[in-house]
């Protein structure tokens, strides 16, 4: 189904970029751009991959859905942290942490043990 939205921007013939940095995924706004893609009100998103440590953690444990309006101090004390609309336990930082030091660490040793420092340029 074609929207007015959807007929005016073809009518304009142009291509829309939607630029974001990563933390607008992790700090709530999923839905309203899960919303913008569903309804081709954007062509393309360009975004960056700084939350990758958020998406490898909920992976591992859960995150819990809550309000914006949450107070930060309050949740703090009970050992959890609010990224927008998201609850995060501190216990989830640390079992990344656990998980991701051991690599660090190997890929670390990997460099030193042969005398290359990795590079994206290479």
């Amino acid at each position: 189904m074609m929207t007015s939205q959807t007929r005016r921007k073809k009518k304009v013939q142009c291509e829309i970029f939607l630029g974001l940095t990563s933390n607008m995924i992790s700090s709530g706004t999923r839905e309203i751009i899960r919303y913008l893609v569903e309804h081709k009100m954007v062509d393309y998103i360009v975004t960056t991959g700084g939350g990758i440590e958020e998406d490898l953690m909920k992976c591992m444990n859960p995150h819990y859905m809550g309000s914006f309006r949450l107070d930060g101090a309050t949740l703090r004390k009970k050992g959890l942290n609010r990224i927008g609309n998201l609850i995060v336990p501190n216990d989830n930082y640390c079992s990344f942490e656990d998980w991701l030091t051991p690599i660090l660490n190997a890929m670390h040793d990997e460099q030193d043990n042969d005398g290359e420092v990795w590079t994206p340029s290479k």
